[in-house]
């Protein structure tokens, strides 16, 4: 499972890594959780990369109101074309590579939920596989929104959580997954030495704390 994580990397970085000039202000994120705004690479409909601003909490074109969102921030890669949540996505190749540079799991500790954050061990950022969806309000307009697709975790983040977001960390993966026929050989988890990973601090817990010292190591 997925349900925070980090992009602290400098916008350079970022534009470089995923080819696409940077059209935003890009200000570090510390605690990004379910419902909010998420950075977002796909491709327009010319066919060329662009990056937006998706709500994260997928939703679909049929549903009523936004809050299935909150049930739809992730996705199993094993059964996701079978949804109909997400079956429209999947057939219409709506995929995007959701922008990150860590992410939380958490372990309990007696009566206390102790934070861990994965990190690849150069700190570069990376992306979340990821499906998006187009959706309107009666009254606010259109809506766009994302999930993060996940797989069977590998041993080391096996010792949190059994699932774990499915990652990509290079250009190439980037080009596959927004561009190819079939990507189903692409939905497993990261080989174990790929990420390092380490107690922080609990004010994360709260998700209303985007601050620096969720980072911070205890």
């Amino acid at each position: 499972m997925c349900a925070r994580y980090t992009l602290t990397a400098r916008p350079d970085l970022v534009a470089e890594l995923f080819g696409i000039d940077m059209p935003f202000d890009l200000t570090p994120r510390y605690n990004v959780a379910p419902t909010q705004n998420v950075l977002a690479a796909r491709l327009d409909p010319e066919g060329k990369r662009e990056f937006v601003k998706l709500r994260w909490g997928l939703i679909p074109s049929w549903a009523h109101d936004t809050k299935i969102g909150y049930k739809l921030i992730n996705a199993r890669s094993e059964t996701v074309a079978e949804k109909p949540s997400f079956r429209s996505a999947v057939k219409n190749k709506r995929r995007c590579l959701i922008v990150a540079d860590g992410f939380f799991e958490w372990k309990a500790v007696g009566k206390k939920k102790q934070p861990y954050l994965f990190r690849q061990p150069d700190g570069k950022p990376f992306a979340f596989a990821g499906l998006w969806e187009h959706w309107i309000d009666p009254n606010d307009g259109a809506i766009e929104s994302c999930t993060v697709l996940t797989t069977e975790s590998n041993p080391r983040v096996a010792e949190l959580h059994d699932r774990m977001p499915v990652i990509f960390t290079t250009k190439s993966e980037f080009e596959k997954w927004l561009t190819a026929a079939d990507v189903t050989s692409m939905l497993k988890p990261l080989p174990e030495d790929a990420l390092t990973f380490g107690p922080v601090n609990d004010v994360v817990n709260n998700a209303r704390n985007d601050v620096p010292e969720c980072l911070q190591p205890v």
